[in-house]
C-alpha cells in the first residue's frame, strides 16, 4: 500500500508523543439514543505501532427489544443468553486498560460504552480517543465520504459482514494502521479526545414493561435507567445577545453545539441549563455562541455561524466560562 511504503521510506522517527497502544472497537446497538443499549462488542488491541496483538468479540443481552435486527441481525433468541452488560465488564476493561480508544464516529461508541458502564456503576479505564473519521481528515484521504466503506475501499480492506461488530473492528483496525503509520512518517499530531467517564445515574426505571420485556433475564428491581429522555424547560431568562471574545457568557445566551466533545454532549448541555443558557438545537441570527472543537468542519452549524457572523468558541474555553456566567438583570417589573 502507497501509505506503507511511504511510512517505510520515512527517515522520521516513530513520533515519541504518540500512544502506547491502542483499542479499536466496535458496537452494535438497540438504536442510537442515550437510552439505546449495546448488543454487541468487539474490539481489535493493537500496539503502538498499530500490529494487531488480539482481539475479542461477545454478544450482550440488552434486556430490551434488540431494536433493528435487520441491521446487526442479532434477535431476541439469539441474545436470550447472552452475558449482560456487568457481567463482561471485567473482560472488556482488561482489553481498553491503558489504550487509546479507536472507533469510526467515535463519540458514539464511547457514549454508548460509557453509559454501559454508568449503568454497571462501573469507571471505564479509558482516558482517550481517536476518531477514524476526524483521523481521515487530518490526513486529507481522497474520500467521497466518510462511510467505513469508503475508507475500506480506500485502502483495499474487503468487509465481509458488514455491522458485525467484529469484522467492522477488523476492517476499523486494518484501515487504521496505514492511516496511523501515514500520520507517525509525517509528524502530524493525533486527532485524541479526552473520554470524560459518566457517572450520573437516574435510579428506577424510566422504561418498563413491554419495551424490556421478554429477552431472556430481567432486570433487577435496583437497576436504574440512564439518563432518561426528556424536555427541558425553556430557559427563563431573555437573550441579552451575542458572546463577545474575551468576555463572560451572560445568563439567557443561546448556545449550539456541533461536532465530537470529550465531556457527553448531554452532560455539557445539561451543564450549560444549569448555568443559565438556552440550549439551541440549531443556529440562527439570534444564536449567542457555537461550541465546536472543529470550527474547520463543513457542518451545517458551523457554515451558518461564519454566515451569521456567530461567535465560535471550542468546548475547553466554553467549560471554562460556564464556571463565571453573568447573572440575568433583573426585568423592569422585578
Amino acid at each position: 500500500m502507497l501509505e506503507d511504503r511511504m511510512a517505510a521510506a520515512s527517515p522520521n522517527p516513530w513520533p515519541t508523543a504518540y500512544p502506547e497502544g491502542y483499542a479499536v472497537v466496535d458496537v452494535e446497538t438497540t438504536g442510537l439514543s442515550r437510552d439505546d443499549r449495546i448488543v454487541s462488542a468487539a474490539v481489535y488491541q493493537l500496539d503502538a505501532r498499530g500490529e494487531v496483538q488480539d482481539h475479542w468479540y461477545t454478544l450482550v443481552n440488552p434486556q430490551r427489544d434488540p431494536g433493528p435486527v435487520w441491521i446487526h441481525g442479532l434477535t431476541r433468541e439469539v441474545l436470550a443468553d447472552a452475558p449482560l452488560f456487568p457481567e463482561i465488564v471485567g473482560e472488556l476493561s482488561a482489553r481498553l486498560a491503558d489504550r487509546v480508544l479507536v472507533a469510526h464516529n467515535a463519540v458514539f461508541d464511547w457514549s454508548m460504552i460509557a453509559r454501559e458502564y454508568a449503568r454497571a456503576r462501573a469507571t471505564p479505564p479509558v482516558r482517550q480517543r481517536l476518531c477514524t473519521i476526524a483521523l481521515s481528515k487530518e490526513l486529507g484521504l481522497p474520500l467521497p465520504n466518510h462511510k467505513l466503506e469508503s475508507l475500506a475501499a480506500h485502502y483495499g480492506v474487503a468487509q465481509e459482514r458488514a455491522h458485525h461488530a467484529l469484522d467492522d473492528a477488523r476492517v476499523l483496525a486494518e484501515t487504521f494502521r496505514p492511516s496511523l503509520r501515514t500520520a507517525a512518517a509525517s509528524g502530524l499530531r493525533l486527532p485524541l479526545l479526552a473520554c470524560q467517564p459518566l457517572t450520573e445515574w437516574a435510579e428506577g426505571s424510566a422504561a418498563t414493561g413491554g419495551s424490556y420485556a421478554g429477552i431472556g433475564r430481567q432486570r433487577s428491581s435496583s437497576s436504574g435507567s440512564w439518563r432518561p429522555s426528556r424536555k427541558r424547560p425553556a430557559c427563563p431568562y431573555p437573550n441579552p445577545g451575542r458572546y463577545e471574545p474575551g468576555e463572560q457568557l451572560k445568563q439567557g445566551m443561546r448556545v449550539a453545539f456541533s461536532g465530537d466533545t470529550s465531556v457527553d454532549r448531554e452532560l455539557l448541555e445539561d451543564r450549560a441549563v444549569a448555568a443559565g443558557l438556552h440550549v439551541a438545537t440549531s443556529v440562527s441570527r439570534l444564536t449567542s455562541v457555537l461550541v465546536t472543537n472543529d470550527p474547520g468542519s463543513p457542518t451545517s452549524k458551523v457554515v451558518k455561524a461564519r454566515a451569521y457572523g456567530t461567535p465560535v468558541i471550542d468546548e475547553a474555553a466554553f467549560t471554562q466560562l460556564l464556571q463565571h456566567v453573568v447573572p440575568a438583570k433583573p426585568s423592569a417589573s422585578g
